[in-house]
């Protein structure tokens, strides 16, 4: 006959979850939905993508003036025009000119992936949280309709309707850490992505122009990078060439298209 097991005490029923007391010193928060998606790609970006973050600053003068022209303009009637457009069109420009950036890594096969289009990320602040949605062959819109896309892509973010696929598939991306009222940052990159370049806020400093100082517009660029895929050379010419066109865009209307 099997052993007679020793009798077990009765359970009590388990106690209702406390509920907070106004005045509580402590309050818990379910981490779901997109919160936690976007915490798990961060870690995993993090501590499998060697970050490195480089930084410039830049006279942007001239291309606040190019937005004012450009609003003007009856091609951009209807649509926002910020200065994040030119940073946009200067990523892409950069892009062409370095496609190495334009890339991820394939631990399992051990291969660099390089994309030969440009599914630009715009990270966007919503109320559920960090997303990034993307726009798709951004390298293939003139400047009205990129500019159009870039509207509409933070209108739909913000709203909570982008759709997986909007959030899937970007190959760079630029954070506009501006708007919070910060200089810079160390963005971490977003993953299967080589880099993501942080746009901060613009303001008037002091500035050796011409061999004059004088007050300027200035912002900060930071690019952080996997240096996996892109070396120091590499993240400082695509960074310098960004921060010139943004210096300079009256003379690169060409390239703008």
């Amino acid at each position: 006959a099997p052993a007679q097991q020793p009798e077990q005490p009765e359970q009590e029923a388990a106690p209702a979850a406390p509920v907070a007391e106004a005045g509580a010193r402590e309050e818990r928060i379910p981490v779901k939905g997109v919160r936690k998606h976007t915490a798990a790609a961060m870690v995993r970006s993090a501590f499998t993508a060697p970050h490195v973050t480089e930084f410039l600053q830049v006279d942007v003068t001239e291309a606040i003036e190019t937005v004012e022209q450009l609003r003007g303009r009856p091609e951009f009637a209807a649509v926002k025009v910020s200065p994040l457009l030119l940073v946009a069109r200067a990523v892409l420009t950069a892009v062409r000119r370095h496609p190495e950036v334009n890339a991820s890594w394939d631990d399992e096969r051990q291969e660099i992936v390089r994309k030969h289009y440009v599914n630009l990320g715009v990270a966007a602040a919503t109320d559920r949280g960090l997303v990034v949605p993307n726009i798709k062959e951004a390298h293939t819109k003139p400047l009205p309709e990129l500019a159009r896309e870039l509207q509409t892509l933070t209108e739909t973010a913000r709203a909570g309707s982008a759709t997986p696929a909007d959030l899937t598939g970007g190959t760079i991306t630029i954070t506009n850490v501006g708007v919070f009222g910060v200089d810079a940052g160390t963005p971490i990159i977003n993953p299967g992505e080589a880099a993501i370049l942080a746009f901060g806020q613009i303001r008037d400093m002091p500035w050796v122009h011409k061999g004059e100082l004088a007050v300027r517009k200035v912002t900060t660029l930071s690019l952080s990078f996997d240096h996996r895929l892109v070396d120091g050379e590499l993240g400082s010419k695509v960074l310098r060439d960004v921060g010139a066109m943004l210096e300079d865009p009256k003379t690169t209307a060409l390239i703008w298209g």
